[in-house]
């Protein structure tokens, strides 16, 4: 999808700004495809079946980086831990860094701290608007009101369009059970829904915003509540999705309970300024902006010295394969700007 995105751009990107991108190297979990000259993107599939070899990530990063040219940046698509430690030596050496990869900025804090010190000393640039909240300007609201001085008390959101799609969708007509493989049919969870249910998505996006306010927190100290039952944590899918009918009533009966004191249930990560981190289900009235979101949306409320008495809300579509690819090429464009273009 961001390839695409990007193929449909480069002759308006290149005649309006004189932005002149090229994609000299692709690859996936198994395979890569090197090229001396831009590779055409609309066929870059067939071309890696064809010419493509057995992927190196060094050699990759070499190709890249060459002396010839201005500019080198590496775009991480994966969800990959090894992937997200290699960025320290990458900004280190120069090369720019954009991701929606949350896995580096949520991993331990002495490693977040050789980044931002990559990322400073060095001078290669680390974008990662689309770790939280798809294309939505998360990450560039907090980093404006820090910068700008704001005092920020407490963050508070909806941070999975999985579970923002379950939780809108739960309303006492389909058991939750239901609905968790009926969104797993529509291709919103993962292939395994116990990697959404478990919230611990949610938590690295918590950990990802309370480091970006200044609070230094691990995911350790994240207290989350996992909506997955204690029996189900262990076993394949298949298993788990037979056997979730059971803890129904359980999920009803908190629904039920909510409803009677005219509440919504809705699953949502939380940080304070002094680093009181949640992530769970909790109960919010009708008239909250929480109850109000649709669909897969995200919301983020930000409640801050100058945002005190109403907060400074961001909300819109959070999941989905199109937004996430937009964002990530938002950021691209970003660095070129940042690099000296006129967009």
């Amino acid at each position: 999808m961001l390839l695409r995105q990007i193929s449909g751009q480069l002759a308006r990107l290149k005649d309006q700004f004189d932005v002149d991108l090229r994609v000299r190297a692709i690859a996936t979990s198994k395979r890569m495809l090197l090229s001396d000259r831009p590779i055409e993107l609309d066929g870059w599939r067939d071309v890696l079946a064809e010419n493509g070899e057995a992927l190196d990530l060094d050699r990759l990063v070499a190709h890249v980086h060459a002396d010839h040219l201005p500019h080198a940046a590496l775009i991480d698509c994966t969800a990959s831990d090894d992937v997200a430690h290699r960025y320290e030596e990458w900004l280190a050496r120069g090369i720019h860094v954009i991701t929606p990869n949350k896995r580096a900025n949520a991993s331990d804090m002495s490693y977040y701290r050789l980044l931002r010190a990559a990322n400073r000393a060095i001078g290669a640039h680390y974008l990662y608007e689309t770790t939280v909240g798809a294309a939505l300007p998360i990450i560039q609201t907090l980093r404006d009101l820090v910068q700008t001085g704001d005092e920020i008390s407490e963050i508070e959101g909806i941070l999975s369009g999985t579970l923002s799609y379950l939780f809108n969708s739960f309303d006492g007509t389909r058991p939750f059970s239901t609905l968790v493989a009926h969104a797993r049919a529509l291709g919103y969870t993962e292939p395994d829904p116990r990697d959404d249910l478990s919230g611990m998505d949610v938590a690295r996006k918590i950990v990802i915003l309370a480091r970006e306010m200044g609070v230094s927190i691990e995911m350790t100290d994240v207290d989350v509540g996992s909506l997955v039952p204690e029996a189900l944590q262990l076993g394949d899918v298949a298993e788990f999705l037979a056997s979730l009918p059971q803890h129904d009533a359980e999920m009803e009966g908190r629904r039920r309970d909510a409803a009677a004191d005219a509440k919504v249930l809705r699953f949502v990560g939380r940080v304070t300024r002094d680093g009181q981190a949640s992530v769970g289900l909790r109960a919010y009235a009708t008239d909250h902006p929480f109850a109000r979101v649709q669909l897969t949306d995200n919301i983020v409320l930000f409640r801050t010295s100058r945002y005190r008495e109403n907060p400074l809300v961001v909300q819109g579509p959070g999941a989905g394969r199109e937004v996430t690819a937009a964002g990530v090429f938002a950021d691209l464009l970003r660095l070129a700007s940042y690099l000296g273009a006129v967009i």
